[in-house]
């Protein structure tokens, strides 16, 4: 097993993580309402492309970890999960900086209008219903997978192993169904894209 990377305070580990976790959650359903009309000079929806990519990459890391930890290779089980840690901060950056400057975006709205009338609705039918779960599903479990995510990172951290397994058997799956539903939902919308 590893060394314990920073010195176990559980008190101050709890409250950061859910004062960062409390943070990031307002800051992400303030700014969902807000758009800049700012013109960058290239397309906006590249930071949806990008936040694709960087799930689809989170993902891939998730499962190596997992066989890494699997194969006892604990070390590079470590820097996986802490490549993951760090592109989920840069999906953050990216994902708002998306919604910021694009707005909202209509599933089946094939004519940019903002809305989406019978004509187009009958384009996507079933479609749309299986859109909005895997949307619906993810945006839940993004929005409380953080504190699991940082709880389960800082119990590795402390070298508390037992505990970091049990919590990791719960927040693995969850993380890595958002990482997996991002491309996906990416898929699914970007055709929409004005």
């Amino acid at each position: 097993m590893l060394q314990a990377t920073i010195q176990k305070n559980d008190k101050k580990a709890k409250q950061l993580i859910w004062l960062f976790s409390a943070v990031v959650f307002s800051a992400v359903v303030l700014l969902s309402n807000f758009k800049l009309n700012v013109d960058l000079g290239f397309d906006v929806h590249l930071f949806a492309k990008a936040n694709a990519i960087i799930n689809t990459i989170i993902a891939i890391l998730l499962l190596t970890a997992l066989i890494a930890v699997k194969n006892k290779n604990y070390t590079m089980h470590k820097k996986l999960m802490i490549g993951a840690l760090v592109l989920s901060i840069l999906f953050l950056v990216s994902y708002i900086a998306h919604h910021l400057l694009a707005g909202e975006t209509k599933f089946g709205d094939s004519n940019h209008d903002g809305t989406v009338d019978a004509a187009e609705l009958a384009k996507v039918a079933n479609l749309q219903i299986v859109y909005f779960i895997i949307l619906f599903s993810h945006i839940f479990l993004a929005a409380i997978i953080l504190p699991f995510i940082l709880f389960t990172a800082y119990r590795a951290l402390i070298a508390e192993f037992p505990a970091h397994k049990k919590l990791a058997r719960y927040t693995w799956p969850l993380w890595f169904y958002v990482a997996v539903t991002g491309p996906v939902i990416y898929y699914f919308i970007s055709p929409y894209y004005n």
